[in-house]
């Protein structure tokens, strides 16, 4: 349960019809094999089995249901587990299909099924017309209530609701009962057709997208009667919108997987889905540090369909550029550094332009060489606006630097003034080419350096349009070697976006070193693949330095040291933070994914914010 993660477990148990006794002992066989779990679930009506039909209308079965719940109960008392299970329940005149929430040897409630079927109506009555009250069962007194929320003092980010029901529970969700829990909680029965599984899949899967919560589906299985029907089981765990695991069906076994419960919160919060209006009961449990099994990705920006998302990111990027063309009128100027970002930020304007039906010999692109530039990205350079078929010009800005050395005093020391001076002359250059020629210039500094703030102010930080302002550096590889694939036939693009994918990353703005770039970003500011991981996780879910330096480990072990990470982790706060100034007069430019800095509408945030708070977090980890 530390940092939000909790471990769920969904089990079908091997079940004999109308056996008890039988059942409570494999449910408990199950319970205590789920390690550290949190919350185990178990299918709808598992104590008795779910296809007993008019045998719901013995006393019989109906006590010996009870007994195996208190049985359940008794076994369960040391148990630091959550255990949901399906049984009827006789109340007075009516007997309802229920869920059974336990804890540490208490049922903490029964919550009634309401989506009754015609032909469970025979045997059931609804649980949406049964009045909220305290009942004794099972030799406790409950709280009996079809929508209740279930809420942990320790961790108040775990909290649930129970569905009874399968698709007809999903489907009938309300939106206001799910509005105050991250996590659902689905007892089912469903029989086994063709096609179903996969609606089930897709509807649990979907549903946890639209409501911001983690879906947890047991089903029934083997053990079921087959006079009819098949239940084939099949677990699901789905959490906003991603399945995170199954069982597969005719097999009885467990979906066991961790839930992110902070990132779930954080969507409530941010989306403003707090709920005043439902009941509540509350449970206490142990907050435990947890081994984490599921994946964490390493690169969260890097799609896992590279063609079909990379297309759709050029595309708002063009869409975006085109319009303000459009608009403006105007024609396109982009410097050219023979690196990623120019070069994506080229390809992008190629895109707009043929989206306008103009030609692209009208888009300038500008090399500007001067102390730091080497023969390699001079070359690429050059050769890149050729294969895009735009028009080059070549300003070559050291003796204008060198000039302004001389102006203000500077005797040519490799200090900031020295690096930011050949920036800002650059921008100068663009500037004045565009206004010579009506056009706008197209910014080229991705998402990564605005956060880091690693931009010379008024210098590559300014332009009048930023296609590349959302975009991580780990996506702008990406995207730039999708569209060298994309263009192998076109040997001469293909060749130079390859070349320029291999050259490191540089401002290239300190003399070469026997030919070779001197100036490696990574090695100033540390690697982007780190970076762009704490801007993922610290913008876009708001986690806390200590929990981002957990997945970090986690994510990048093997790779990239503890010691290392907390660093790296230290140095992006503290950038992030006091760059926030260059941030709050950005450019325009297209948001793309769910991360945008930009101070209209995007990432909103004081310049003299301090850094204590996180840093002091990060250092004592």
């Amino acid at each position: 349960m530390k940092h939000g993660f909790l471990r769920v477990a969904a089990h079908t148990p091997a079940l004999r019809v109308g056996d008890c006794r039988y059942n409570a002992q494999q449910i408990t066989e199950c319970i205590n094999n789920a390690t550290d779990t949190a919350l185990v679930v178990f299918p709808e009506l598992c104590l008795t089995g779910s296809t007993c039909g008019d045998l719901f209308h013995q006393e019989a079965l109906l006590r010996g249901a009870e007994e195996a719940l208190t049985y359940l109960l008794r076994q369960t008392k040391d148990c630091d587990s959550v255990v949901v299970v399906g049984l009827p329940v006789a109340l007075g005149s009516a007997v309802y299909n229920c869920a059974a929430v336990c804890l540490k040897g208490e049922l903490l409630g029964l919550v009634p099924k309401t989506a009754l079927s015609a032909e469970e109506s025979r045997w059931f009555a609804d649980g949406a017309a049964a009045e909220e009250a305290f009942v004794t069962f099972a030799g406790c007194s409950a709280y009996f209530c079809a929508n209740t929320v279930f809420t942990c003092e320790a961790l108040q980010a775990f909290s649930f609701i129970v569905q009874v029901g399968g698709i007809a529970g999903v489907e009938n969700t309300d939106p206001n009962l799910a509005s105050a829990a991250t996590v659902i909680v689905n007892l089912s029965a469903e029989r086994e057709l063709v096609a179903r599984r996969d609606y089930l899949r897709s509807l649990v899967t979907v549903q946890s997208a639209r409501l911001h919560c983690a879906y947890v589906l047991a089903n029934a299985g083997e053990g079921e009667s087959s006079a009819d029907y098949v239940y084939a089981g099949g677990n699901l765990i789905a959490e906003n919108g991603t399945l995170l695991c199954e069982t597969q069906p005719y097999t009885n076994g467990a979906a066991v997987t961790e839930l992110d419960l902070e990132h779930l919160l954080h969507d409530h919060r941010t989306a403003g889905k707090a709920s005043q209006t439902v009941a509540s009961v509350w449970f206490d449990l142990p907050v435990k540090d947890i081994t984490l099994t599921r994946t964490i990705d390493a690169t969260p920006f890097v799609p896992t369909d590279p063609a079909a998302r990379c297309e759709e990111i050029l595309s708002i990027q063009a869409a975006g550029l085109a319009r303000r063309l459009s608009h403006t009128g105007s024609q396109a100027v982009v410097g050219l550094s023979g690196g990623l970002d120019s070069a994506l930020a080229l390809l992008v304007i190629v895109r707009a332009y043929q989206k306008l039906g103009r030609p692209l010999s009208d888009i300038t692109a500008v090399t500007m060489p001067c102390f730091g530039t080497t023969g390699r990205t001079y070359r690429n350079a050059c050769a890149l606006a050729k294969a895009c078929g735009a028009t080059l010009r070549e300003v070559s800005i050291a003796d204008a630097v060198n000039q302004h050395f001389k102006d203000i005093g500077h005797n040519g020391t490799y200090d900031v003034t020295y690096e930011n001076s050949q920036a800002r002359e650059r921008t100068q250059v663009l500037m004045d080419i565009a206004n010579q020629s009506g056009a706008l210039v197209i910014g080229t500094g991705d998402l990564s350096e605005l956060v880091l703030g690693w931009a010379t102010y008024n210098g590559d930080h300014m332009s009048m349009y930023g296609v590349n302002g959302s975009i991580p550096k780990t996506l702008v590889r990406v995207l730039v070697n999708h569209v060298a694939q994309s263009n192998q036939t076109n040997t001469e693009l293909y060749t130079v976006l390859k070349d320029i994918l291999d050259t490191p990353v540089s401002p290239e703005l300190l003399p070469p070193e026997n030919g070779d770039i001197a100036q490696k970003t990574e090695q100033i500011v540390g690697n982007y693949d780190l970076h762009d991981f704490f801007l993922y996780h610290i913008l876009r879910w708001g986690s806390a330095p200590s929990r981002v330096y957990r997945l970090a480990c986690h994510a990048f072990e093997g790779r990239f040291t503890p010691e290392e990470i907390k660093t790296w982790l230290c140095v992006f706060l503290r950038r992030f933070f006091t760059q926030q100034f260059k941030r709050n007069c950005l450019p325009d430019g297209p948001a793309v994914g769910s991360i945008s800095v930009s101070p209209r509408g995007g990432w909103q945030m004081p310049s003299d914010a301090v850094v204590t708070l996180w840093l002091h977090e990060a250092e004592t980890l």
